[in-house]
């Protein structure tokens, strides 16, 4: 049984005659009639009464046009769909982001230009620090990430820059730095701080660590967070102050103030946009067509 052959049989049902149904088919009447028989005889069961009044259903062609009627609807939504799905209309992608760049404007924009575009995409965005992407993606527990890297050679994965970041200074609000932000590194030497662990980070971390070294700075940790929402927190508490991305003050907090420092403008901090290689998925190639643009 051929979908062709059902097709032909429910136009003719509805068309009334072979000749009408093969108008509405465009095929020649003969090979309309050919393809009938040939269902029946597969069937082994006559669909129509043949007369000279023209064909009428038979019990079984009556239940054969329901069920064909069904079948046929069936498979054109199944086209529709691996159409869409082939195209990256439909579908599903997990991408993560670094919890610091969720408020970034240029992150908003591309999340929401592809949101707006397309809609029946299940969109799933988890927060999640540099470190932890990482081996998502190489797990192949994410499609893409928005994440820090140490640089764009990442066996196995395919970087594109997205966003150029630097440091910058978040003190607490009953801090004196608030009012009176320091100009120098070497005038926080003597301040306690709030740090991030290396292991849930380590390009950011040896990123930052380097560029301190760079100007004789070592900052007196007393206190470490899971992450920067977690440091902040802590800053806002006056455990300590704290260098963190620049983005992070894109979504001011409470009890914080936010200072730049020439010192921390010179840290470039690059945001990547990363995904392994091999992965065809069309609704990550929508995105990653995004990034391009």
């Amino acid at each position: 049984m051929e979908f062709r052959q059902l097709h032909y049989f429910v136009a003719v049902v509805e068309a009334g005659s072979v000749s009408a149904a093969s108008r509405k088919v465009h095929v020649a009447q003969p090979a309309v009639t050919r393809q009938i028989k040939l269902l029946e005889s597969e069937l082994e069961t006559p669909l129509f009464d043949r007369h000279a009044r023209g064909m009428q259903l038979t019990v079984a062609g009556r239940a054969l046009y329901d069920d064909a009627r069904e079948l046929l609807g069936r498979r054109e939504q199944i086209k529709a769909r691996l159409s869409s799905l082939g195209s990256g209309l439909t579908g599903r992608l997990s991408l993560g982001i670094t919890v610091t760049h969720l408020w970034v404007p240029h992150v908003a924009r591309l999340l929401g230009r592809y949101r707006q575009r397309y809609p029946r995409v299940a969109f799933e965005v988890f927060p999640l620090l540099s470190g932890p992407q990482l081996e998502r993606l190489r797990e192949d527990r994410l499609d893409a990430g928005i994440l820090y890297l140490d640089s764009d050679a990442q066996p196995g994965l395919v970087t594109h820059l997205l966003h150029r970041d630097h440091l910058i200074l978040a003190v607490p609000e009953t801090s004196p730095w608030a009012a009176s932000p320091p100009r120098r590194l070497e005038e926080l030497a003597d301040e306690d701080f709030v740090w991030g662990f290396r292991h849930v980070s380590p390009g950011y971390f040896d990123r930052v660590t380097a560029h301190f070294q760079r100007h004789h700075f070592h900052p007196r940790v007393v206190q470490y967070g899971a992450d920067n929402i977690a440091i902040l927190s802590m800053v806002a508490a006056g455990l300590g102050i704290a260098i963190v991305p620049a983005a992070s003050s894109w979504h001011p907090m409470p009890g914080i103030r936010f200072h730049r420092m020439d010192e921390l403008d010179e840290c470039d901090m690059p945001l990547w946009v990363a995904w392994k290689q091999g992965n065809e998925s069309p609704a990550l190639k929508n995105l990653i067509d995004m990034v391009d643009a």
